[in-house]
């Protein structure tokens, strides 16, 4: 075939997009596994920092997952249990994301620590500049805040992105209270100005907006939950 003509170019073209796209295909296969084992330390890591469990090497967390987290399991909005989970689970509860979520599968993590029973919530909503999640731990009062850990997929540095990047901003949650006194109102909030300090923290610097779609996440997802949080 003549290499100066347009065939010639065109097959040639073809041809390279297909060994290209071949080759990356291939590449993704082989790299899926290690992708996805790191997917999901990164996902026991979050879940152990609401657990005010932090320092630990990628082995030592993993083990410590295992360790903590009795059940991994899935509940729907009327607080029934829809699996059980397991030990360590990552099957379960482990395997939801934002779509279950919003679907009404939720997903609860039993955990022991130091001997007592602490709940890990994940919660989504939006902030600034794309979504944003939390795993949130309770007490076995299923009211007050043992730890929190948040997530974003795009703040800015420095302002919203604070809510992942600030340690000191994530332990004013611990003690707080999810609902204000005698209702089933959600009090839990980042504000401004703290007119209720049992449930309220300071707000992000710089990041009002961030700091609404947190307090807009916590009342929709403490709602879904709302049976579970009120049952005794």
């Amino acid at each position: 075939m003549k290499t100066n003509t347009n065939s010639y170019t065109i097959i040639y073209s073809a041809i390279l997009v297909i060994v290209v796209a071949f080759l990356l295909a291939f590449v993704f296969q082989i790299l899926k596994p290690m992708q996805d084992v790191n997917v999901a330390l990164d996902q026991q890591r979050q879940i152990l920092y609401s657990l005010n469990i932090r320092g630990l090497d990628d082995k030592a967390a993993a083990a410590k997952y295992k360790e903590v987290v009795m059940a991994d399991r899935v509940i729907d909005e009327n607080g029934k249990i829809l699996e059980q989970g397991t030990q360590g689970g990552t099957q379960a509860g482990f395997k939801l994301n934002s779509a279950d979520y919003k679907a009404g599968r939720l997903a609860l993590y039993v955990c022991k620590v130091n001997g007592e029973t602490k709940y890990v919530l994940p919660v989504y909503g939006m902030g600034l500049w794309g979504p944003i999640n939390a795993f949130v731990a309770l007490n076995d009062d299923k009211n007050t805040v043992y730890g929190a850990y948040f997530n974003h997929d795009s703040e800015t540095a420095g302002l919203g992105a604070e809510i992942k990047d600030n340690l000191q901003w994530q332990q004013q949650f611990q003690g707080k209270k999810i609902f204000k006194p005698q209702t089933n109102e959600i009090g839990l909030a980042a504000v401004k100005k703290i007119d209720d300090p049992a449930s309220q923290v300071d707000a992000v610097t710089g990041a009002t907006l961030t700091s609404n779609g947190v307090n807009d996440m916590f009342k929709e997802g403490f709602g879904k939950y709302m049976k579970f949080l009120k049952e005794k």
